[in-house]
Formats: C-alpha cells, structure tokens, sequence
C-alpha cells in the first residue's frame, strides 16, 4: 500500500529507523486508506496475542492456586508479574505509535517510544529474568550495604 503513495521530493523521515507510519506521513496523497489498513492490521496484531496472554495466565493463575505453599505461591507470582510487566511494556508502546492519531504527529515523541519497544523492552527482559537468581540479586545488594 506504501507503493501506491506519492512523496514530495527532499523528504527526510526524523526517526532512528524506517518506520511504517512515518513513511506514510511524508506522503503527499491521500493517506486514509493506508491509515485504515494500518488500524486494522495493528488491531489484529494486538488482539490475537492477547488473547493468547490472558488464556495462558488464566492457565498459570488456576495452577497458581492449587501450590499449597505460600513461597511457591509467591515464587510463581512473581515470574509472572515480572513477564506481564515487559509484555505490557512492549504492547503499550507499540499501540501508542501505531494507534496514535495522525493530527499529532511529534516525531521526538514518536521515536522516544519507538526505542521503549524496540530497544529498551528486549533490553529489560534478560535483566528481570536475571534478577530472580539469588546470586545475582545478592551481588548487587552487596555495594548498597556496606559489606564487601
């Protein structure tokens, strides 16, 4: 669809990398149909694995609650916050890019966000993991307490 646009000459798109919706705002037609298309694709994008997440954490949750040990209990709950946390994270800032309304456009705004989900959400997700392990969070707590 970005094929069939027309674009003004010398135009320069202000993001770190070619994104969809700023290619189509440098179009010089008519850029509804694309904007549709890209609501439509974006809203199956998000639904079909959300549904997918809430299934599955349903899943876990009913598992969840039959461990009878409350460390268990915690343990668990805490994987699964620490994973909704990120999928939140990345899910939130793909939608607001690509859900944006096309009078607001701010391209710093846009490419700020656009780093949360592309480079800082794959960034966070080895170090929360990591923070579950004992020997890692008690290394770091090590300089905070005085003890070395």
């Amino acid at each position: 669809m970005v094929l069939r646009l027309s674009f003004c000459t010398d135009m320069e798109i202000p993001h770190f990398f070619c994104e969809l919706n700023q290619v189509v705002f440098l179009a010089c037609s008519d850029t509804f149909p694309n904007d549709m298309v890209t609501y439509f694709a974006s809203g199956l994008l998000f639904c079909g694995p959300l549904a997918g997440i809430l299934y599955s954490y349903s899943k876990i949750v009913s598992s969840i609650r039959a461990i009878s040990s409350a460390q268990g209990k915690y343990k668990a709950f805490s994987t699964c916050a620490s994973h909704l946390s990120v999928v939140s994270l990345f899910y939130c800032t793909c939608l607001g890019v690509y859900f944006s309304s096309s009078a607001t456009h701010n391209s710093h705004s846009t490419a700020t966000v656009s780093v949360m989900y592309s480079v800082v959400t794959p960034m966070l997700n080895p170090f929360i993991y990591s923070l579950m392990n004992k020997d890692i969070t008690g290394a770091l707590r090590r300089p905070f307490s005085g003890k070395l």
